[in-house]
């Protein structure tokens, strides 16, 4: 555990560390170095604390301030958990070093609200408690807030919009912990978890806590804030806001449904939750495939494949198989590294090539191959072809529907899902391959970002060659 406190300090340090070392008037060069320098020292001890908790095997717990159950503020820290500790500070540190690298430079708000933002994933991942869990999403959502604001005046309206909506989301949260407070009288999800009922007041308070949720994750149908959103923030943050942000509600949704709920109420709400996915998956999938501008094209790509997610938590709570907490927990970690790459390469193609329109991609090619690669990787994972982690995953989710007839609908959803998925993507592919016009030469060539874009598309690359031994840990670790 104390590896994983050390994770989380880090980044809370280094917030209110930044916020003192800027200056009103002007940034200060060394902010940026020491955000990314912090951010990796996170990523060690979320790897220290990985190690730790794979040997033992063990759930760690610490409760706050030496206090006991109920009353007690209580972390929990299990090989998972760890997991995602290492994965949030590993997507923080690639987009890190690509906004101090790329051009144009970011906003100096930005290193401190990204610090703030890290903090907030790790006590949400760390958290295990409903109410703190409630807490942490509040601080998840003003930093991204404030994150997309860094875009100057064209990102208010989004911003508003999206802060909105949260703190809609946020309301529904808490009356469904209210419910479950006033009925069982404890707020902790390990107490909880062996005294929940399914009633129609425990229902109830699921139900709004889900919607709740579902709005600040956008999962379909509650999606509305997200493709403005991620269009019209800085590219760094586009990055965060679809790898990472809309990641921690469906953490906080699996725990809620797979360790929470009664098992009845978990399978009456599972095929909603998969017919969800299938509907997000085309509807998602065909506005990106409509989009007319590159990084419009891939926030609808992001609704379109958080369908997959919401399918394998349904699958999983519907049929009770441990092989889609596999499939979910593996698009997580392929989604938020693919995305971030094609978000890179979306914001180092609207400044190479001088516009935002998917149609600027023509010949991308011949005139910046490394940023077209870069989208092109990602996007293949995106498909879930070989071998990317991509397709570990979403084989995962197949492999046991192929296995048993009365599942072909749901395998039917995900295959409708794949081919969709690789319309908007090779609709943008194909246009690089195109005869570039004669008169494109890219603006503020800078190969050192190009190459930061594109490493997070090698390594989701690289996620299938460890497949099997992938699957199989991650087969034992989501249990727990």
């Amino acid at each position: 555990m104390n590896y994983a406190l050390a994770s989380l300090a880090i980044p809370f340090t280094v917030a209110l560390l930044t916020l003192l070392l800027q200056r009103r008037s002007e940034a200060n060069p060394i902010v940026p170095a020491i955000t990314v320098l912090a951010t990796a020292v996170s990523l060690v001890f979320a790897g220290l604390a990985l190690e730790t908790q794979a040997v033992s095997g063990a759930v760690s717990h610490l409760n706050v301030g030496g206090w006991d159950s109920p009353l007690a503020i209580r972390l929990r820290l299990t090989p998972l958990k760890a997991l995602l500790l290492g994965f949030v500070a590993l997507i923080h540190l690639l987009t890190g070093l690509y906004a101090w690298r790329a051009k144009p430079k970011i906003a100096r708000d930005y290193w401190p609200l990204s610090a703030l933002l890290h903090t907030s994933l790790a006590a949400l991942i760390l958290s295990a408690d409903i109410f703190n869990l409630y807490v942490t999403l509040e601080l998840l959502s003003l930093s991204a807030v404030a994150l997309v604001c860094l875009s100057g005046p064209k990102a208010y309206t989004p911003a508003l919009y999206y802060l909105l909506l949260s703190l809609g989301a946020s309301l529904c949260y808490l009356m469904g912990v209210a419910v479950i407070y006033g009925q069982y009288g404890v707020l902790d999800m390990t107490v909880l978890a062996g005294i929940m009922e399914a009633d129609h007041s425990t229902r109830f308070a699921l139900l709004l806590m889900t919607a709740g949720l579902m709005l600040k994750g956008a999962l379909w149908p509650l999606h509305l804030w997200l493709p403005e959103a991620h269009t019209y923030a800085p590219t760094p943050v586009s990055a965060l806001l679809s790898g990472l942000v809309v990641k921690g509600p469906l953490f906080i949704l699996w725990q809620l449904w797979n360790n929470l709920a009664p098992e009845a109420l978990a399978r009456e709400m599972g095929p909603l939750f998969a017919a969800g996915g299938v509907v997000a998956l085309v509807s998602g999938g065909w506005s990106a495939f409509r989009a007319p501008f590159i990084k419009t094209l891939v926030a609808y790509s992001t609704v379109a494949q958080l369908g997959y997610a919401l399918m394998g938590l349904g699958l999983l709570l519907f049929l009770q198989e441990r092989i889609y907490a596999v499939a979910l927990w593996l698009f997580v970690l392929a989604h938020g590294l693919a995305k971030v790459s094609m978000f890179l390469a979306a914001g180092e193609m609207q400044t190479l090539l001088g516009s935002k329109r998917v149609t600027a991609m023509r010949g991308a090619t011949q005139t910046i191959p490394i940023t077209m690669s870069a989208f092109a990787i990602a996007g293949i994972s995106l498909i879930g072809m070989p071998p990317t982690g991509g397709f570990l995953a979403k084989w995962s989710l197949l492999e046991p529907l192929f296995t048993q007839a009365n599942h072909w609908p749901w395998a039917s959803g995900v295959l409708l899902g794949t081919f969709v998925s690789a319309a908007y993507v090779f609709r943008a592919i194909a246009l690089g391959f195109y005869q570039a016009p004669m008169s494109r030469e890219p603006r503020h060539f800078d190969r050192v970002s190009q190459w930061l874009a594109l490493l997070p598309a090698l390594l989701v690359g690289l996620m299938a060659f460890a497949g099997q031994d992938l699957i199989a840990w991650m087969a034992g670790v989501t249990q727990t």
